[in-house]
């Protein structure tokens, strides 16, 4: 899951710090970070543990692999972000990127420099309410081709997700319901 959704995945403020930085730190530097944060960190890696072997996100993966093989699920990830915001109403989902942003800061202290970087640029550009948007998704595709070593950068992996919006929101729609019950089953909430 990408950004959006492991903020909606949270329980707790501390909770969303930790989800949302948890791929900025090493494994072995989470024991130095307060406990409700050390639970963000455990609860991202639950997200993604359970998304890694979901069926649903195998069948997404199809769309994506062809073009970029095995960073198939990043892409996933992203497009999974849309449908995610189009979950919510507009109203709720600038309410909640805002709240996203004013608790991370809030946290400041704990955030890794490199997360703070992001951070400025997530929420100047409003990432997490863009994910609504068609461009919004665009933007992030380019973002992760940037980033990846062995892609290609003008791969169309944005075209692809609008020529497959339908089938991948089918599966999101399978996917999301079960990622929200397995979570309840964890012993991360308060």
């Amino acid at each position: 899951m990408n950004y959006l959704a492991h903020s909606y995945l949270s329980f707790t403020d501390g909770q969303l710090v930790g989800n949302m930085i948890a791929d900025f730190i090493k494994n072995n530097e989470r024991e130095n970070f307060p406990l409700e944060i050390q639970k963000g960190i455990k609860l991202h890696r639950a997200i993604d543990s359970f998304t890694d072997t979901h069926p649903a996100i195998s069948q997404a993966k199809k769309v994506f692999s062809p073009l970029v093989r095995l960073y198939a699920g990043a892409f996933v990830d992203v497009a999974f972000d849309y449908f995610v915001a189009h979950s919510m109403s507009d109203g709720a989902l600038f309410e909640h990127s805002q709240k996203v942003y004013k608790t991370l800061w809030q946290y400041e202290e704990w955030l890794p420099e490199n997360f703070k970087i992001m951070l400025k640029k997530m929420e100047e550009d409003n990432w997490l309410y863009n994910y609504r948007e068609d461009w919004g998704i665009k933007f992030s595709t380019k973002n992760v081709l940037n980033k990846a070593k062995y892609l290609e950068k003008d791969i169309p992996v944005f075209e692809a997700f609008l020529s497959h919006k339908k089938e991948i929101g089918k599966e999101f729609e399978i996917f999301f319901p079960d990622i929200k019950s397995y979570l309840d089953t964890l012993d991360l909430k308060i």
